[in-house]
């Protein structure tokens, strides 16, 4: 086996102009970007630091025991977190997400929820707040985050079997305890739990069948996702993505399902129902999810923005580039000032990565950028 070469690119840094104002900031106006993309889904980085070293997203070879994570004083604090979601909220975000590397690594992450739950849409409704983990601090932590006001929860895990779960985390981390976070978060009464399971041919696929069984019937949600080609050090090839076509006959072969239909706009995953006896959707036996970010790009609905833990705004999860909030944010910007160049920005938003990707053998003439932020930096 030839020695794999692991490029080392930090994007972390690099900001794009902020644009003019395109447009007279009218917040009782749809914000949308120049395909016609409402913004409602702003996903948030707490740290770059994660617990587990998963070679789809950190692996070992690049972030090990002396890479140079961001200082402290870099990160957005929890204040200017919040001052920035509430005029994304204004422009009509109704969905935060916390992110990370993994967000439960961050001090006194319960009092951001707090904060965050405090917000209210223009129309004077809550938001819907939500966070992914790896599930290793979820036991301990569930019930805290719940009272914070935390209303779902999403958890990777790309294996049952020990073995495979140990070695994808290349952290020697127990799938026991994961398990047990989940558990904890149903205790605690998190609603519309979901799994994550990316799927990367040769490596786990053969546990996809055990991870349906597994939740089938149990309320959680399982969603498995196409290894993509996140970043630069992950070493990601084509031939290693399991597709989601591939998943469901996979599953079909012993698990009866049929399509569901989306339940909200620019939903990532595809739904299938588990069936009961007479072919029928039964949800005492719940559903699962595909995400095909490779194979069936969903760029024409996206609506989701992406802040970093430093303060860099991205338009696509695949960007080579962001925006730098943080110096505004710091400046005296006001509430208005700052919600105008977030509009600016969504408005003059072109981002089509997957898209572009698909066209790749088909038309020379469009290709994505080689150079992109890493999904560890930005969130998934």
């Amino acid at each position: 086996m030839s020695e794999q070469i692991i490029p080392m690119v930090d994007l972390r840094n690099q900001s794009l102009p902020i644009p003019p104002l395109l447009l007279p900031l009218m917040l009782s106006q749809p914000t949308l970007d120049m395909r016609g993309r409402l913004l409602r889904d702003l996903r948030i980085s707490v740290t770059d630091r994660c617990n587990f070293r998963c070679s789809y997203c950190m692996p070992k070879e690049v972030f090990h025991k002396d890479y140079p994570y961001l200082p402290h004083s870099a990160l957005l604090t929890f204040e200017e977190i919040t001052r920035t979601a509430q005029s994304f909220v204004a422009l009509g975000v109704q969905k935060i997400r916390l992110t990370g590397g993994e967000p439960l690594l961050r001090k006194n992450l319960e009092i951001l929820i707090e904060q965050l739950a405090a917000l209210r849409t223009p129309e004077g409704l809550p938001l819907d707040i939500t966070l992914t983990t790896n599930g290793s601090l979820l036991a301990r932590k569930a019930q805290a985050l719940k009272d914070a006001g935390l209303q779902r929860v999403t958890v990777s895990l790309d294996g049952l079997d020990d073995s495979v779960f140990r070695k994808m985390n290349d952290a020697d981390f127990p799938v026991a305890d994961v398990l047990a976070g989940i558990e904890a978060a149903q205790s605690a009464g998190l609603k519309h739990i979901k799994v994550n399971m990316v799927v990367k041919r040769g490596t786990n696929e053969h546990e996809i069948l055990p991870m349906a069984k597994h939740f089938r019937g149990t309320g959680v949600t399982l969603r498995f996702i196409e290894y993509m080609d996140v970043g630069a050090t992950n070493g990601w090839r084509m031939d290693e993505v399991f597709a989601s076509a591939q998943v469901i006959a996979l599953l079909r072969t012993e698990l009866p399902l049929v399509k569901l239909a989306a339940s909200a706009p620019g939903e990532t995953a595809q739904r299938w129902g588990y069936t009961n006896a007479l072919g029928e959707f039964d949800p005492s036996l719940g559903e699962i999810g595909v995400i095909s970010s490779v194979t069936q790009a969903f760029c024409g609905d996206c609506n989701r923005a992406r802040l970093s833990t430093e303060g860099q705004l991205y338009l696509c999860l695949f960007a080579s580039q962001g925006y730098d909030l943080r110096s505004l944010i710091r400046s005296d910007v006001t509430v208005l000032g700052l919600t105008e160049k977030l509009a600016a920005i969504w408005h003059a938003r072109d981002d089509r990565y997957s898209e572009l990707r698909s066209l790749m053998h088909t038309d020379s003439s469009e290709k994505p950028a080689r150079k992109r932020v890493e999904m560890s930096y930005i969130g998934g």
